[in-house]
C-alpha cells in the first residue's frame, strides 16, 4: 500500500495442463481445462521494497503468459491520468527501460517491474495505467472520494452514499499502522478516502477492460480482498471471477487473499525513523 507523504498531504501459475486449450482472441484468454486456472481478474500484490517477492510474482506472471494467455496489464506504478502517454512509450519502445524513461514516474524502484513491463511488450500485452496521480489524491483528501470521478461513476459505485463504517475503520487502521501510528487524528479521514479513491480508479479501469482479462500488479494493500479492490470490483454489475494473491513476507494473512505466496522478510532499517523525527 503506497500512502501519500506527510508533506504532500499537508500541502494539500499456469502449469499447462492435458488437453487441448483453446483461445478466446476476443478476451485474450484461455478456455477449455485451463479456463479456472486463469481469472477474469487476477490481483498480484507486492511489498513493494522485496525484490525476491517481485522475483516470484513475475514468473508466476511469465508461466501463465507463456502457456497462451494473453491479458492486459495493469499497474499501480502508473497515473491513469498518464495514459496517453504510456501508450505512445508502449506503442514505439522495444525494451522496458524506455518505457521507463519515457515515463519519467519518480518514487518507485524501477528495476524490480522491468521484467513485467519486458514481458508486455514482448508478448504485445496492452498496459494500463491505474493509480491515482499524488495531486489529484492530495484533491480528494481535501473534497472527499467522490471528487475525483464524474457523475455516472459516482452512481455506480454509490459514492454520495456513506461507506460503511467496518470498511472505513480497516482501511483507518491501515492507514494509521502504515504511517507508524504518528498521524495526527485530524489527517487520517482525508488519507483514508484517497486510499479509496485509488482503489475506485482500479477497479473502474479494471472493467473498462473487459471483455479482456487482466493482471492487476499493485501493493498488498490494495488487493486485499476486504478492504482492496476486490471489494469494489463486484459492488455492481456483472459478476467477475477475481483471484487476489497476496506476496507476504513470512507467510500469514491467509484470510485477506484468495491465496498467499509466501516471500523471505526484506532488511530494512526502521520504517518509523523518519516519522519519529
Amino acid at each position: 500500500m503506497k500512502h501519500l507523504p506527510l508533506v504532500a498531504v499537508l500541502a494539500g501459475v499456469l502449469l499447462a495442463g492435458c488437453g487441448v486449450i483453446k483461445k478466446d482472441s476476443a478476451a485474450g484468454r484461455i478456455t477449455g481445462m485451463q479456463e479456472a486456472a486463469n481469472p477474469q481478474v487476477l490481483l498480484l500484490g507486492e511489498v513493494h521494497d522485496n525484490p525476491q517477492g517481485h522475483k516470484l510474482r513475475f514468473e508466476e506472471l511469465k508461466k501463465r503468459v507463456d502457456a497462451g494467455w494473453h491479458p492486459v496489464i495493469a499497474m499501480e506504478q502508473f497515473d491513469h491520468e498518464d495514459q496517453a502517454l504510456l501508450d505512445d512509450a508502449v506503442k514505439g519502445c522495444v525494451d522496458a527501460g524506455c518505457v521507463i524513461r519515457v515515463m519519467n514516474k519518480k518514487g518507485w524502484d524501477w528495476q524490480q517491474y522491468y521484467p513485467v513491463i519486458q514481458l508486455a511488450l514482448d508478448k504485445h500485452l496492452p498496459v494500463v495505467a491505474v493509480n491515482l496521480s499524488r495531486a489529484n489524491a492530495s484533491k480528494v483528501v481535501r473534497d472527499g472520494v467522490a471528487s475525483s470521478f464524474d457523475a455516472k461513476t459516482v452512481a455506480e459505485y454509490r459514492l454520495g452514499e456513506p461507506i460503511s463504517a467496518d470498511w472505513r475503520k480497516a482501511q483507518e487502521n491501515e492507514i494509521r499502522t502504515g504511517h507508524c501510528n504518528m498521524l495526527p487524528d485530524m489527517m487520517v479521514p482525508g488519507m483514508v478516502d484517497a486510499q479509496m479513491a485509488r482503489d475506485i480508479w482500479m477497479a473502474k479501469l479494471i472493467r473498462d477492460q473487459r471483455p479482456r482479462d487482466v493482471v492487476l500488479i499493485a501493493g498488498n494493500g490494495h488487493v486485499r480482498k476486504d478492504i482492496g479492490v476486490p471489494r469494489w470490483l463486484n459492488s455492481f454489475g456483472s459478476k467477475l471471477t477475481v483471484k487476489a494473491v497476496g506476496y507476504v513476507e513470512g507467510g500469514g494473512q491467509k484470510e485477506l487473499f484468495d491465496e498467499v505466496r509466501t516471500i523471505p522478510a526484506q532488511k530494512r532499517a526502521d520504517p518509523c525513523a523518519k516519522f519519529k523525527k
